[in-house]
């Protein structure tokens, strides 16, 4: 079979059309990175190049090809308890910081939201940390997860998961909240923790998308601002500022900054964690 070749032109009206519709900016540097996720599909689909794929793209009327495009091109590497000093903060002041000023508002829940939730890792873990507080045990726990990629969010919904994803996990929560399946080193996570997690599909860089989503106390965009380029960073930022509650919070990566992106957070620091709030 001929190699397929990636001309100059092809390359930047592809990587064009991905920031187009998802905020995500692939660089000159990173023709390879094209090549090599969306070779092989081209071939499947018995197309004759990459010129011939983008049309499909953009001509063929089929949302699910957008879909595909989207998974390919997406990096979803996560795992139970990444960066769990967040976490602590999250189960420990933050929490303590929430229950009181919704008490003094009247209201009994706590909304968190995993903006980018990939496989589910992230938004499980924080109900699992949610489940075994006292301090939110009369609290209604509402977690939304949300992600571009339909693939993964059906993965998500199942709960299934291999020895990588559940390798940090304490043992206290993996024994009380995971099964072993009958398939090599695969485990199933509860239903009660199952259960606490909406999932949805969300562009964030959409405002109709993003518009669903409101009330938040915290929200967790994690190493996922770092693909954007700085428009898109600003405008996903920006409606994950709408999405919070006065004075709610914004994890983001532990190599992350808003720094350079926005002034409407102010930065805090708790047990070494930076923990950005809205002003």
């Amino acid at each position: 079979m001929t190699p397929l070749v990636l001309s100059d032109e092809t390359f930047r009206q592809l990587r064009d059309f991905i920031y187009q519709k998802s905020g995500i900016f692939i660089p000159d540097n990173k023709k390879y990175f094209i090549e090599n996720r969306l070779g092989k599909k081209i071939q499947e689909k018995n197309l004759k190049g990459y010129e011939d794929y983008l049309y499909v793209l953009k001509f063929g009327g089929d949302r699910n090809e957008l879909t595909t495009l989207f998974d390919l091109v997406t990096t979803n590497e996560t795992f139970f308890f990444r960066e769990p000093q967040q976490f602590d903060v999250l189960g420990g002041e933050l929490l303590a910081r929430i229950v009181a000023e919704n008490g003094k508002a009247g209201r009994k829940d706590i909304r968190v939201w995993s903006a980018a939730s990939s496989t589910g890792e992230e938004p499980y873990t924080i109900g699992m940390i949610l489940a075994e507080k006292p301090e939110s045990s009369l609290l209604r726990k509402e977690i939304y997860a949300s992600d571009l990629s339909e693939s993964v969010l059906a993965s998500a919904k199942a709960a299934v998961y291999g020895s990588y994803s559940i390798r940090n996990i304490p043992e206290f929560y993996m024994k009380k909240y995971f099964t072993a399946t009958n398939a090599n080193q695969q485990y199933q996570l509860s239903p009660s923790v199952k259960s606490m997690v909406k999932f949805m599909k969300v562009n964030l860089i959409e405002d109709k998308d993003s518009k669903l989503i409101r009330g938040m106390d915290v929200v967790f965009c994690r190493n996922v601002l770092i693909y954007f380029d700085e428009k898109a960073k600003q405008k996903a930022v920006s409606l994950l500022y709408d999405a919070l509650r006065p004075n709610g919070y914004l994890f983001v990566g532990t190599s992350e900054s808003l720094h350079n992106i926005t002034r409407a957070f102010k930065p805090a620091v708790i047990n070494k964690v930076i923990v950005y709030q809205k002003m």
